[in-house]
């Protein structure tokens, strides 16, 4: 597991026993390790129309996340879901304007899923 993706992890078990004030309500995380409560807004598949093309999904603060890859637990996870979103890492040497990269990790207090992603399909800089 890698290490950011545990720190994550341990910051929303400990931010789900927190009383609701010490987590920001649909905000979105600016620094690698905050962790703010959300829902699913939607799930989808990375490509329109291409079920198997990997999991896309958008939480109802706005932040997106995308894999090529069928991610399991969000495929069990369902839309109104609570969610402890955790920004994980944040990308440097970006071009002016081009803030894709950031990662996020996520739990589902429902099912008790977790998944990490990429806020785009490329990197900051890339195609």
């Amino acid at each position: 597991m890698k290490p950011l993706f545990a720190a994550a992890l341990a910051a929303a078990a400990l931010a789900s026993a927190l009383p609701a004030p010490a987590l920001a309500a649909a905000k979105v995380p600016t620094k690698v390790g905050q962790c703010v409560s959300t829902t699913i807004k939607e799930k989808f598949s990375r490509l329109e129309g291409v079920p198997d093309s990997g999991s896309g999904i958008e939480y109802a603060n706005g932040i997106v996340g995308v894999s090529y890859d069928i991610i399991r637990a969000i495929t069990k996870a369902k839309v109104g879901d609570k969610i402890t979103l955790c920004l994980t890492s944040i990308p440097t040497g970006c071009p002016p304007g081009d803030d894709r990269g950031k990662t996020y990790s996520a739990l589902d207090l429902r099912t008790k899923g977790k998944w990490e992603l990429p806020d785009a399909e490329h990197m900051c800089g890339g195609a």
